[in-house]
């Protein structure tokens, strides 16, 4: 069975620790251990210390020639999976380091990115986040950023874009991705999706990766299985059947499920939706095939 996760900040994470001796959520070991096929890494520039948007960006990159040089293959192609061979993607967390210049867009699609989240939690060259308002729409710039993304077969990610800009991609005719992204109806987060947006993402073609952070999750901020369950459910009530799957959010979330650590737990989530009642054709999907004919449609 093939198995994506479409976010995951461990590339960061290399080359930024959160603190010393800690433990990382994703290593090649935890991927084939949870059978995971490809594990799509982000370029994330969000975070105000860095010492410079563009030398986090490079060391990211270095970081991946790294991983590579270690036993990890890089995949351009999800037609390029193998079952349960712990492969990785590259995607960018924030178009900030645009500023302007879609051209660097090509530079990205060469060095193998094939998603980008348009923002990150602040305002930027190209759109708006969720988190400051759910009015303003896509930048100028922006829309030509989208544009160039899609001629180049690169997925528009709305994780993180508010409501309008969210809107206005759909009417552009663009079929994004939520890379990790959960339902606002279980958990009122600004981060999540609405009701009405699931509805038009799925109907459009769209694909929503459903994040394991609990603070998405329930609103105690404490989850489980079954609160992952409850988010995967609810979005097939809202037509999500075939555009559905897994956006983890590994290494870039500071609490997790219970029972759902790292990629290693990823078979008691299959087991848990099995026992909610998912059939096998299901759960091939969301494990892995709904990416990638989604990845087909654009």
């Amino acid at each position: 069975m093939l198995l994506f996760d479409t976010h995951a900040d461990t590339l960061f994470r290399l080359c930024f620790p959160y603190g010393e001796n800690q433990e990382m959520d994703v290593t090649k070991e935890k991927l084939l251990r949870g059978g995971v096929s490809v594990q799509v890494m982000a370029m994330f520039v969000g975070r105000s210390d860095l010492p410079s948007i563009q030398i986090a960006f490079d060391k990211m990159l270095a970081k991946k020639e790294e991983l590579k040089q270690n036993g990890f293959r890089q995949v351009d192609d999800l037609k390029e999976a193998k079952e349960g061979e712990g492969a990785f993607m590259l995607s960018v967390e924030g178009c900030d380091l645009l500023d302007g210049h879609g051209e660097m867009l090509s530079d990205w699609r060469r060095q193998g990115v094939r998603m980008a989240a348009l923002t990150w939690n602040y305002d930027n060259c190209v759109a708006t986040p969720a988190s400051k308002d759910s009015t303003t729409g896509l930048k100028p710039f922006g829309r030509e950023a989208v544009r160039e993304m899609q001629r180049l077969g690169m997925a528009v990610d709305v994780s993180h874009l508010n409501e309008k800009g969210f809107y206005e991609l759909l009417e552009m005719g663009v079929v994004p991705l939520a890379s990790h992204s959960c339902c606002r109806k279980l958990c009122d987060h600004v981060r999540n999706l609405t009701d009405d947006q699931l509805k038009a993402l799925f109907s459009a073609g769209g694909y929503v990766g459903v994040n394991f952070y609990p603070a998405f999750l329930q609103k105690s901020g404490k989850a489980t299985l079954s609160h992952v369950c409850d988010h995967v459910i609810h979005m097939l009530e809202m037509g999500g059947e075939g555009h559905i799957g897994f956006g983890s959010d590994f290494d870039g979330i500071e609490t997790k499920p219970d029972g759902l650590s790292g990629p290693q737990d990823f078979p008691k989530l299959m087991d848990a939706l099995r026992k909610r009642g998912l059939d096998e054709k299901l759960i091939r999907g969301i494990a892995g095939e709904n990416l990638l004919h989604y990845y087909e449609r654009i």
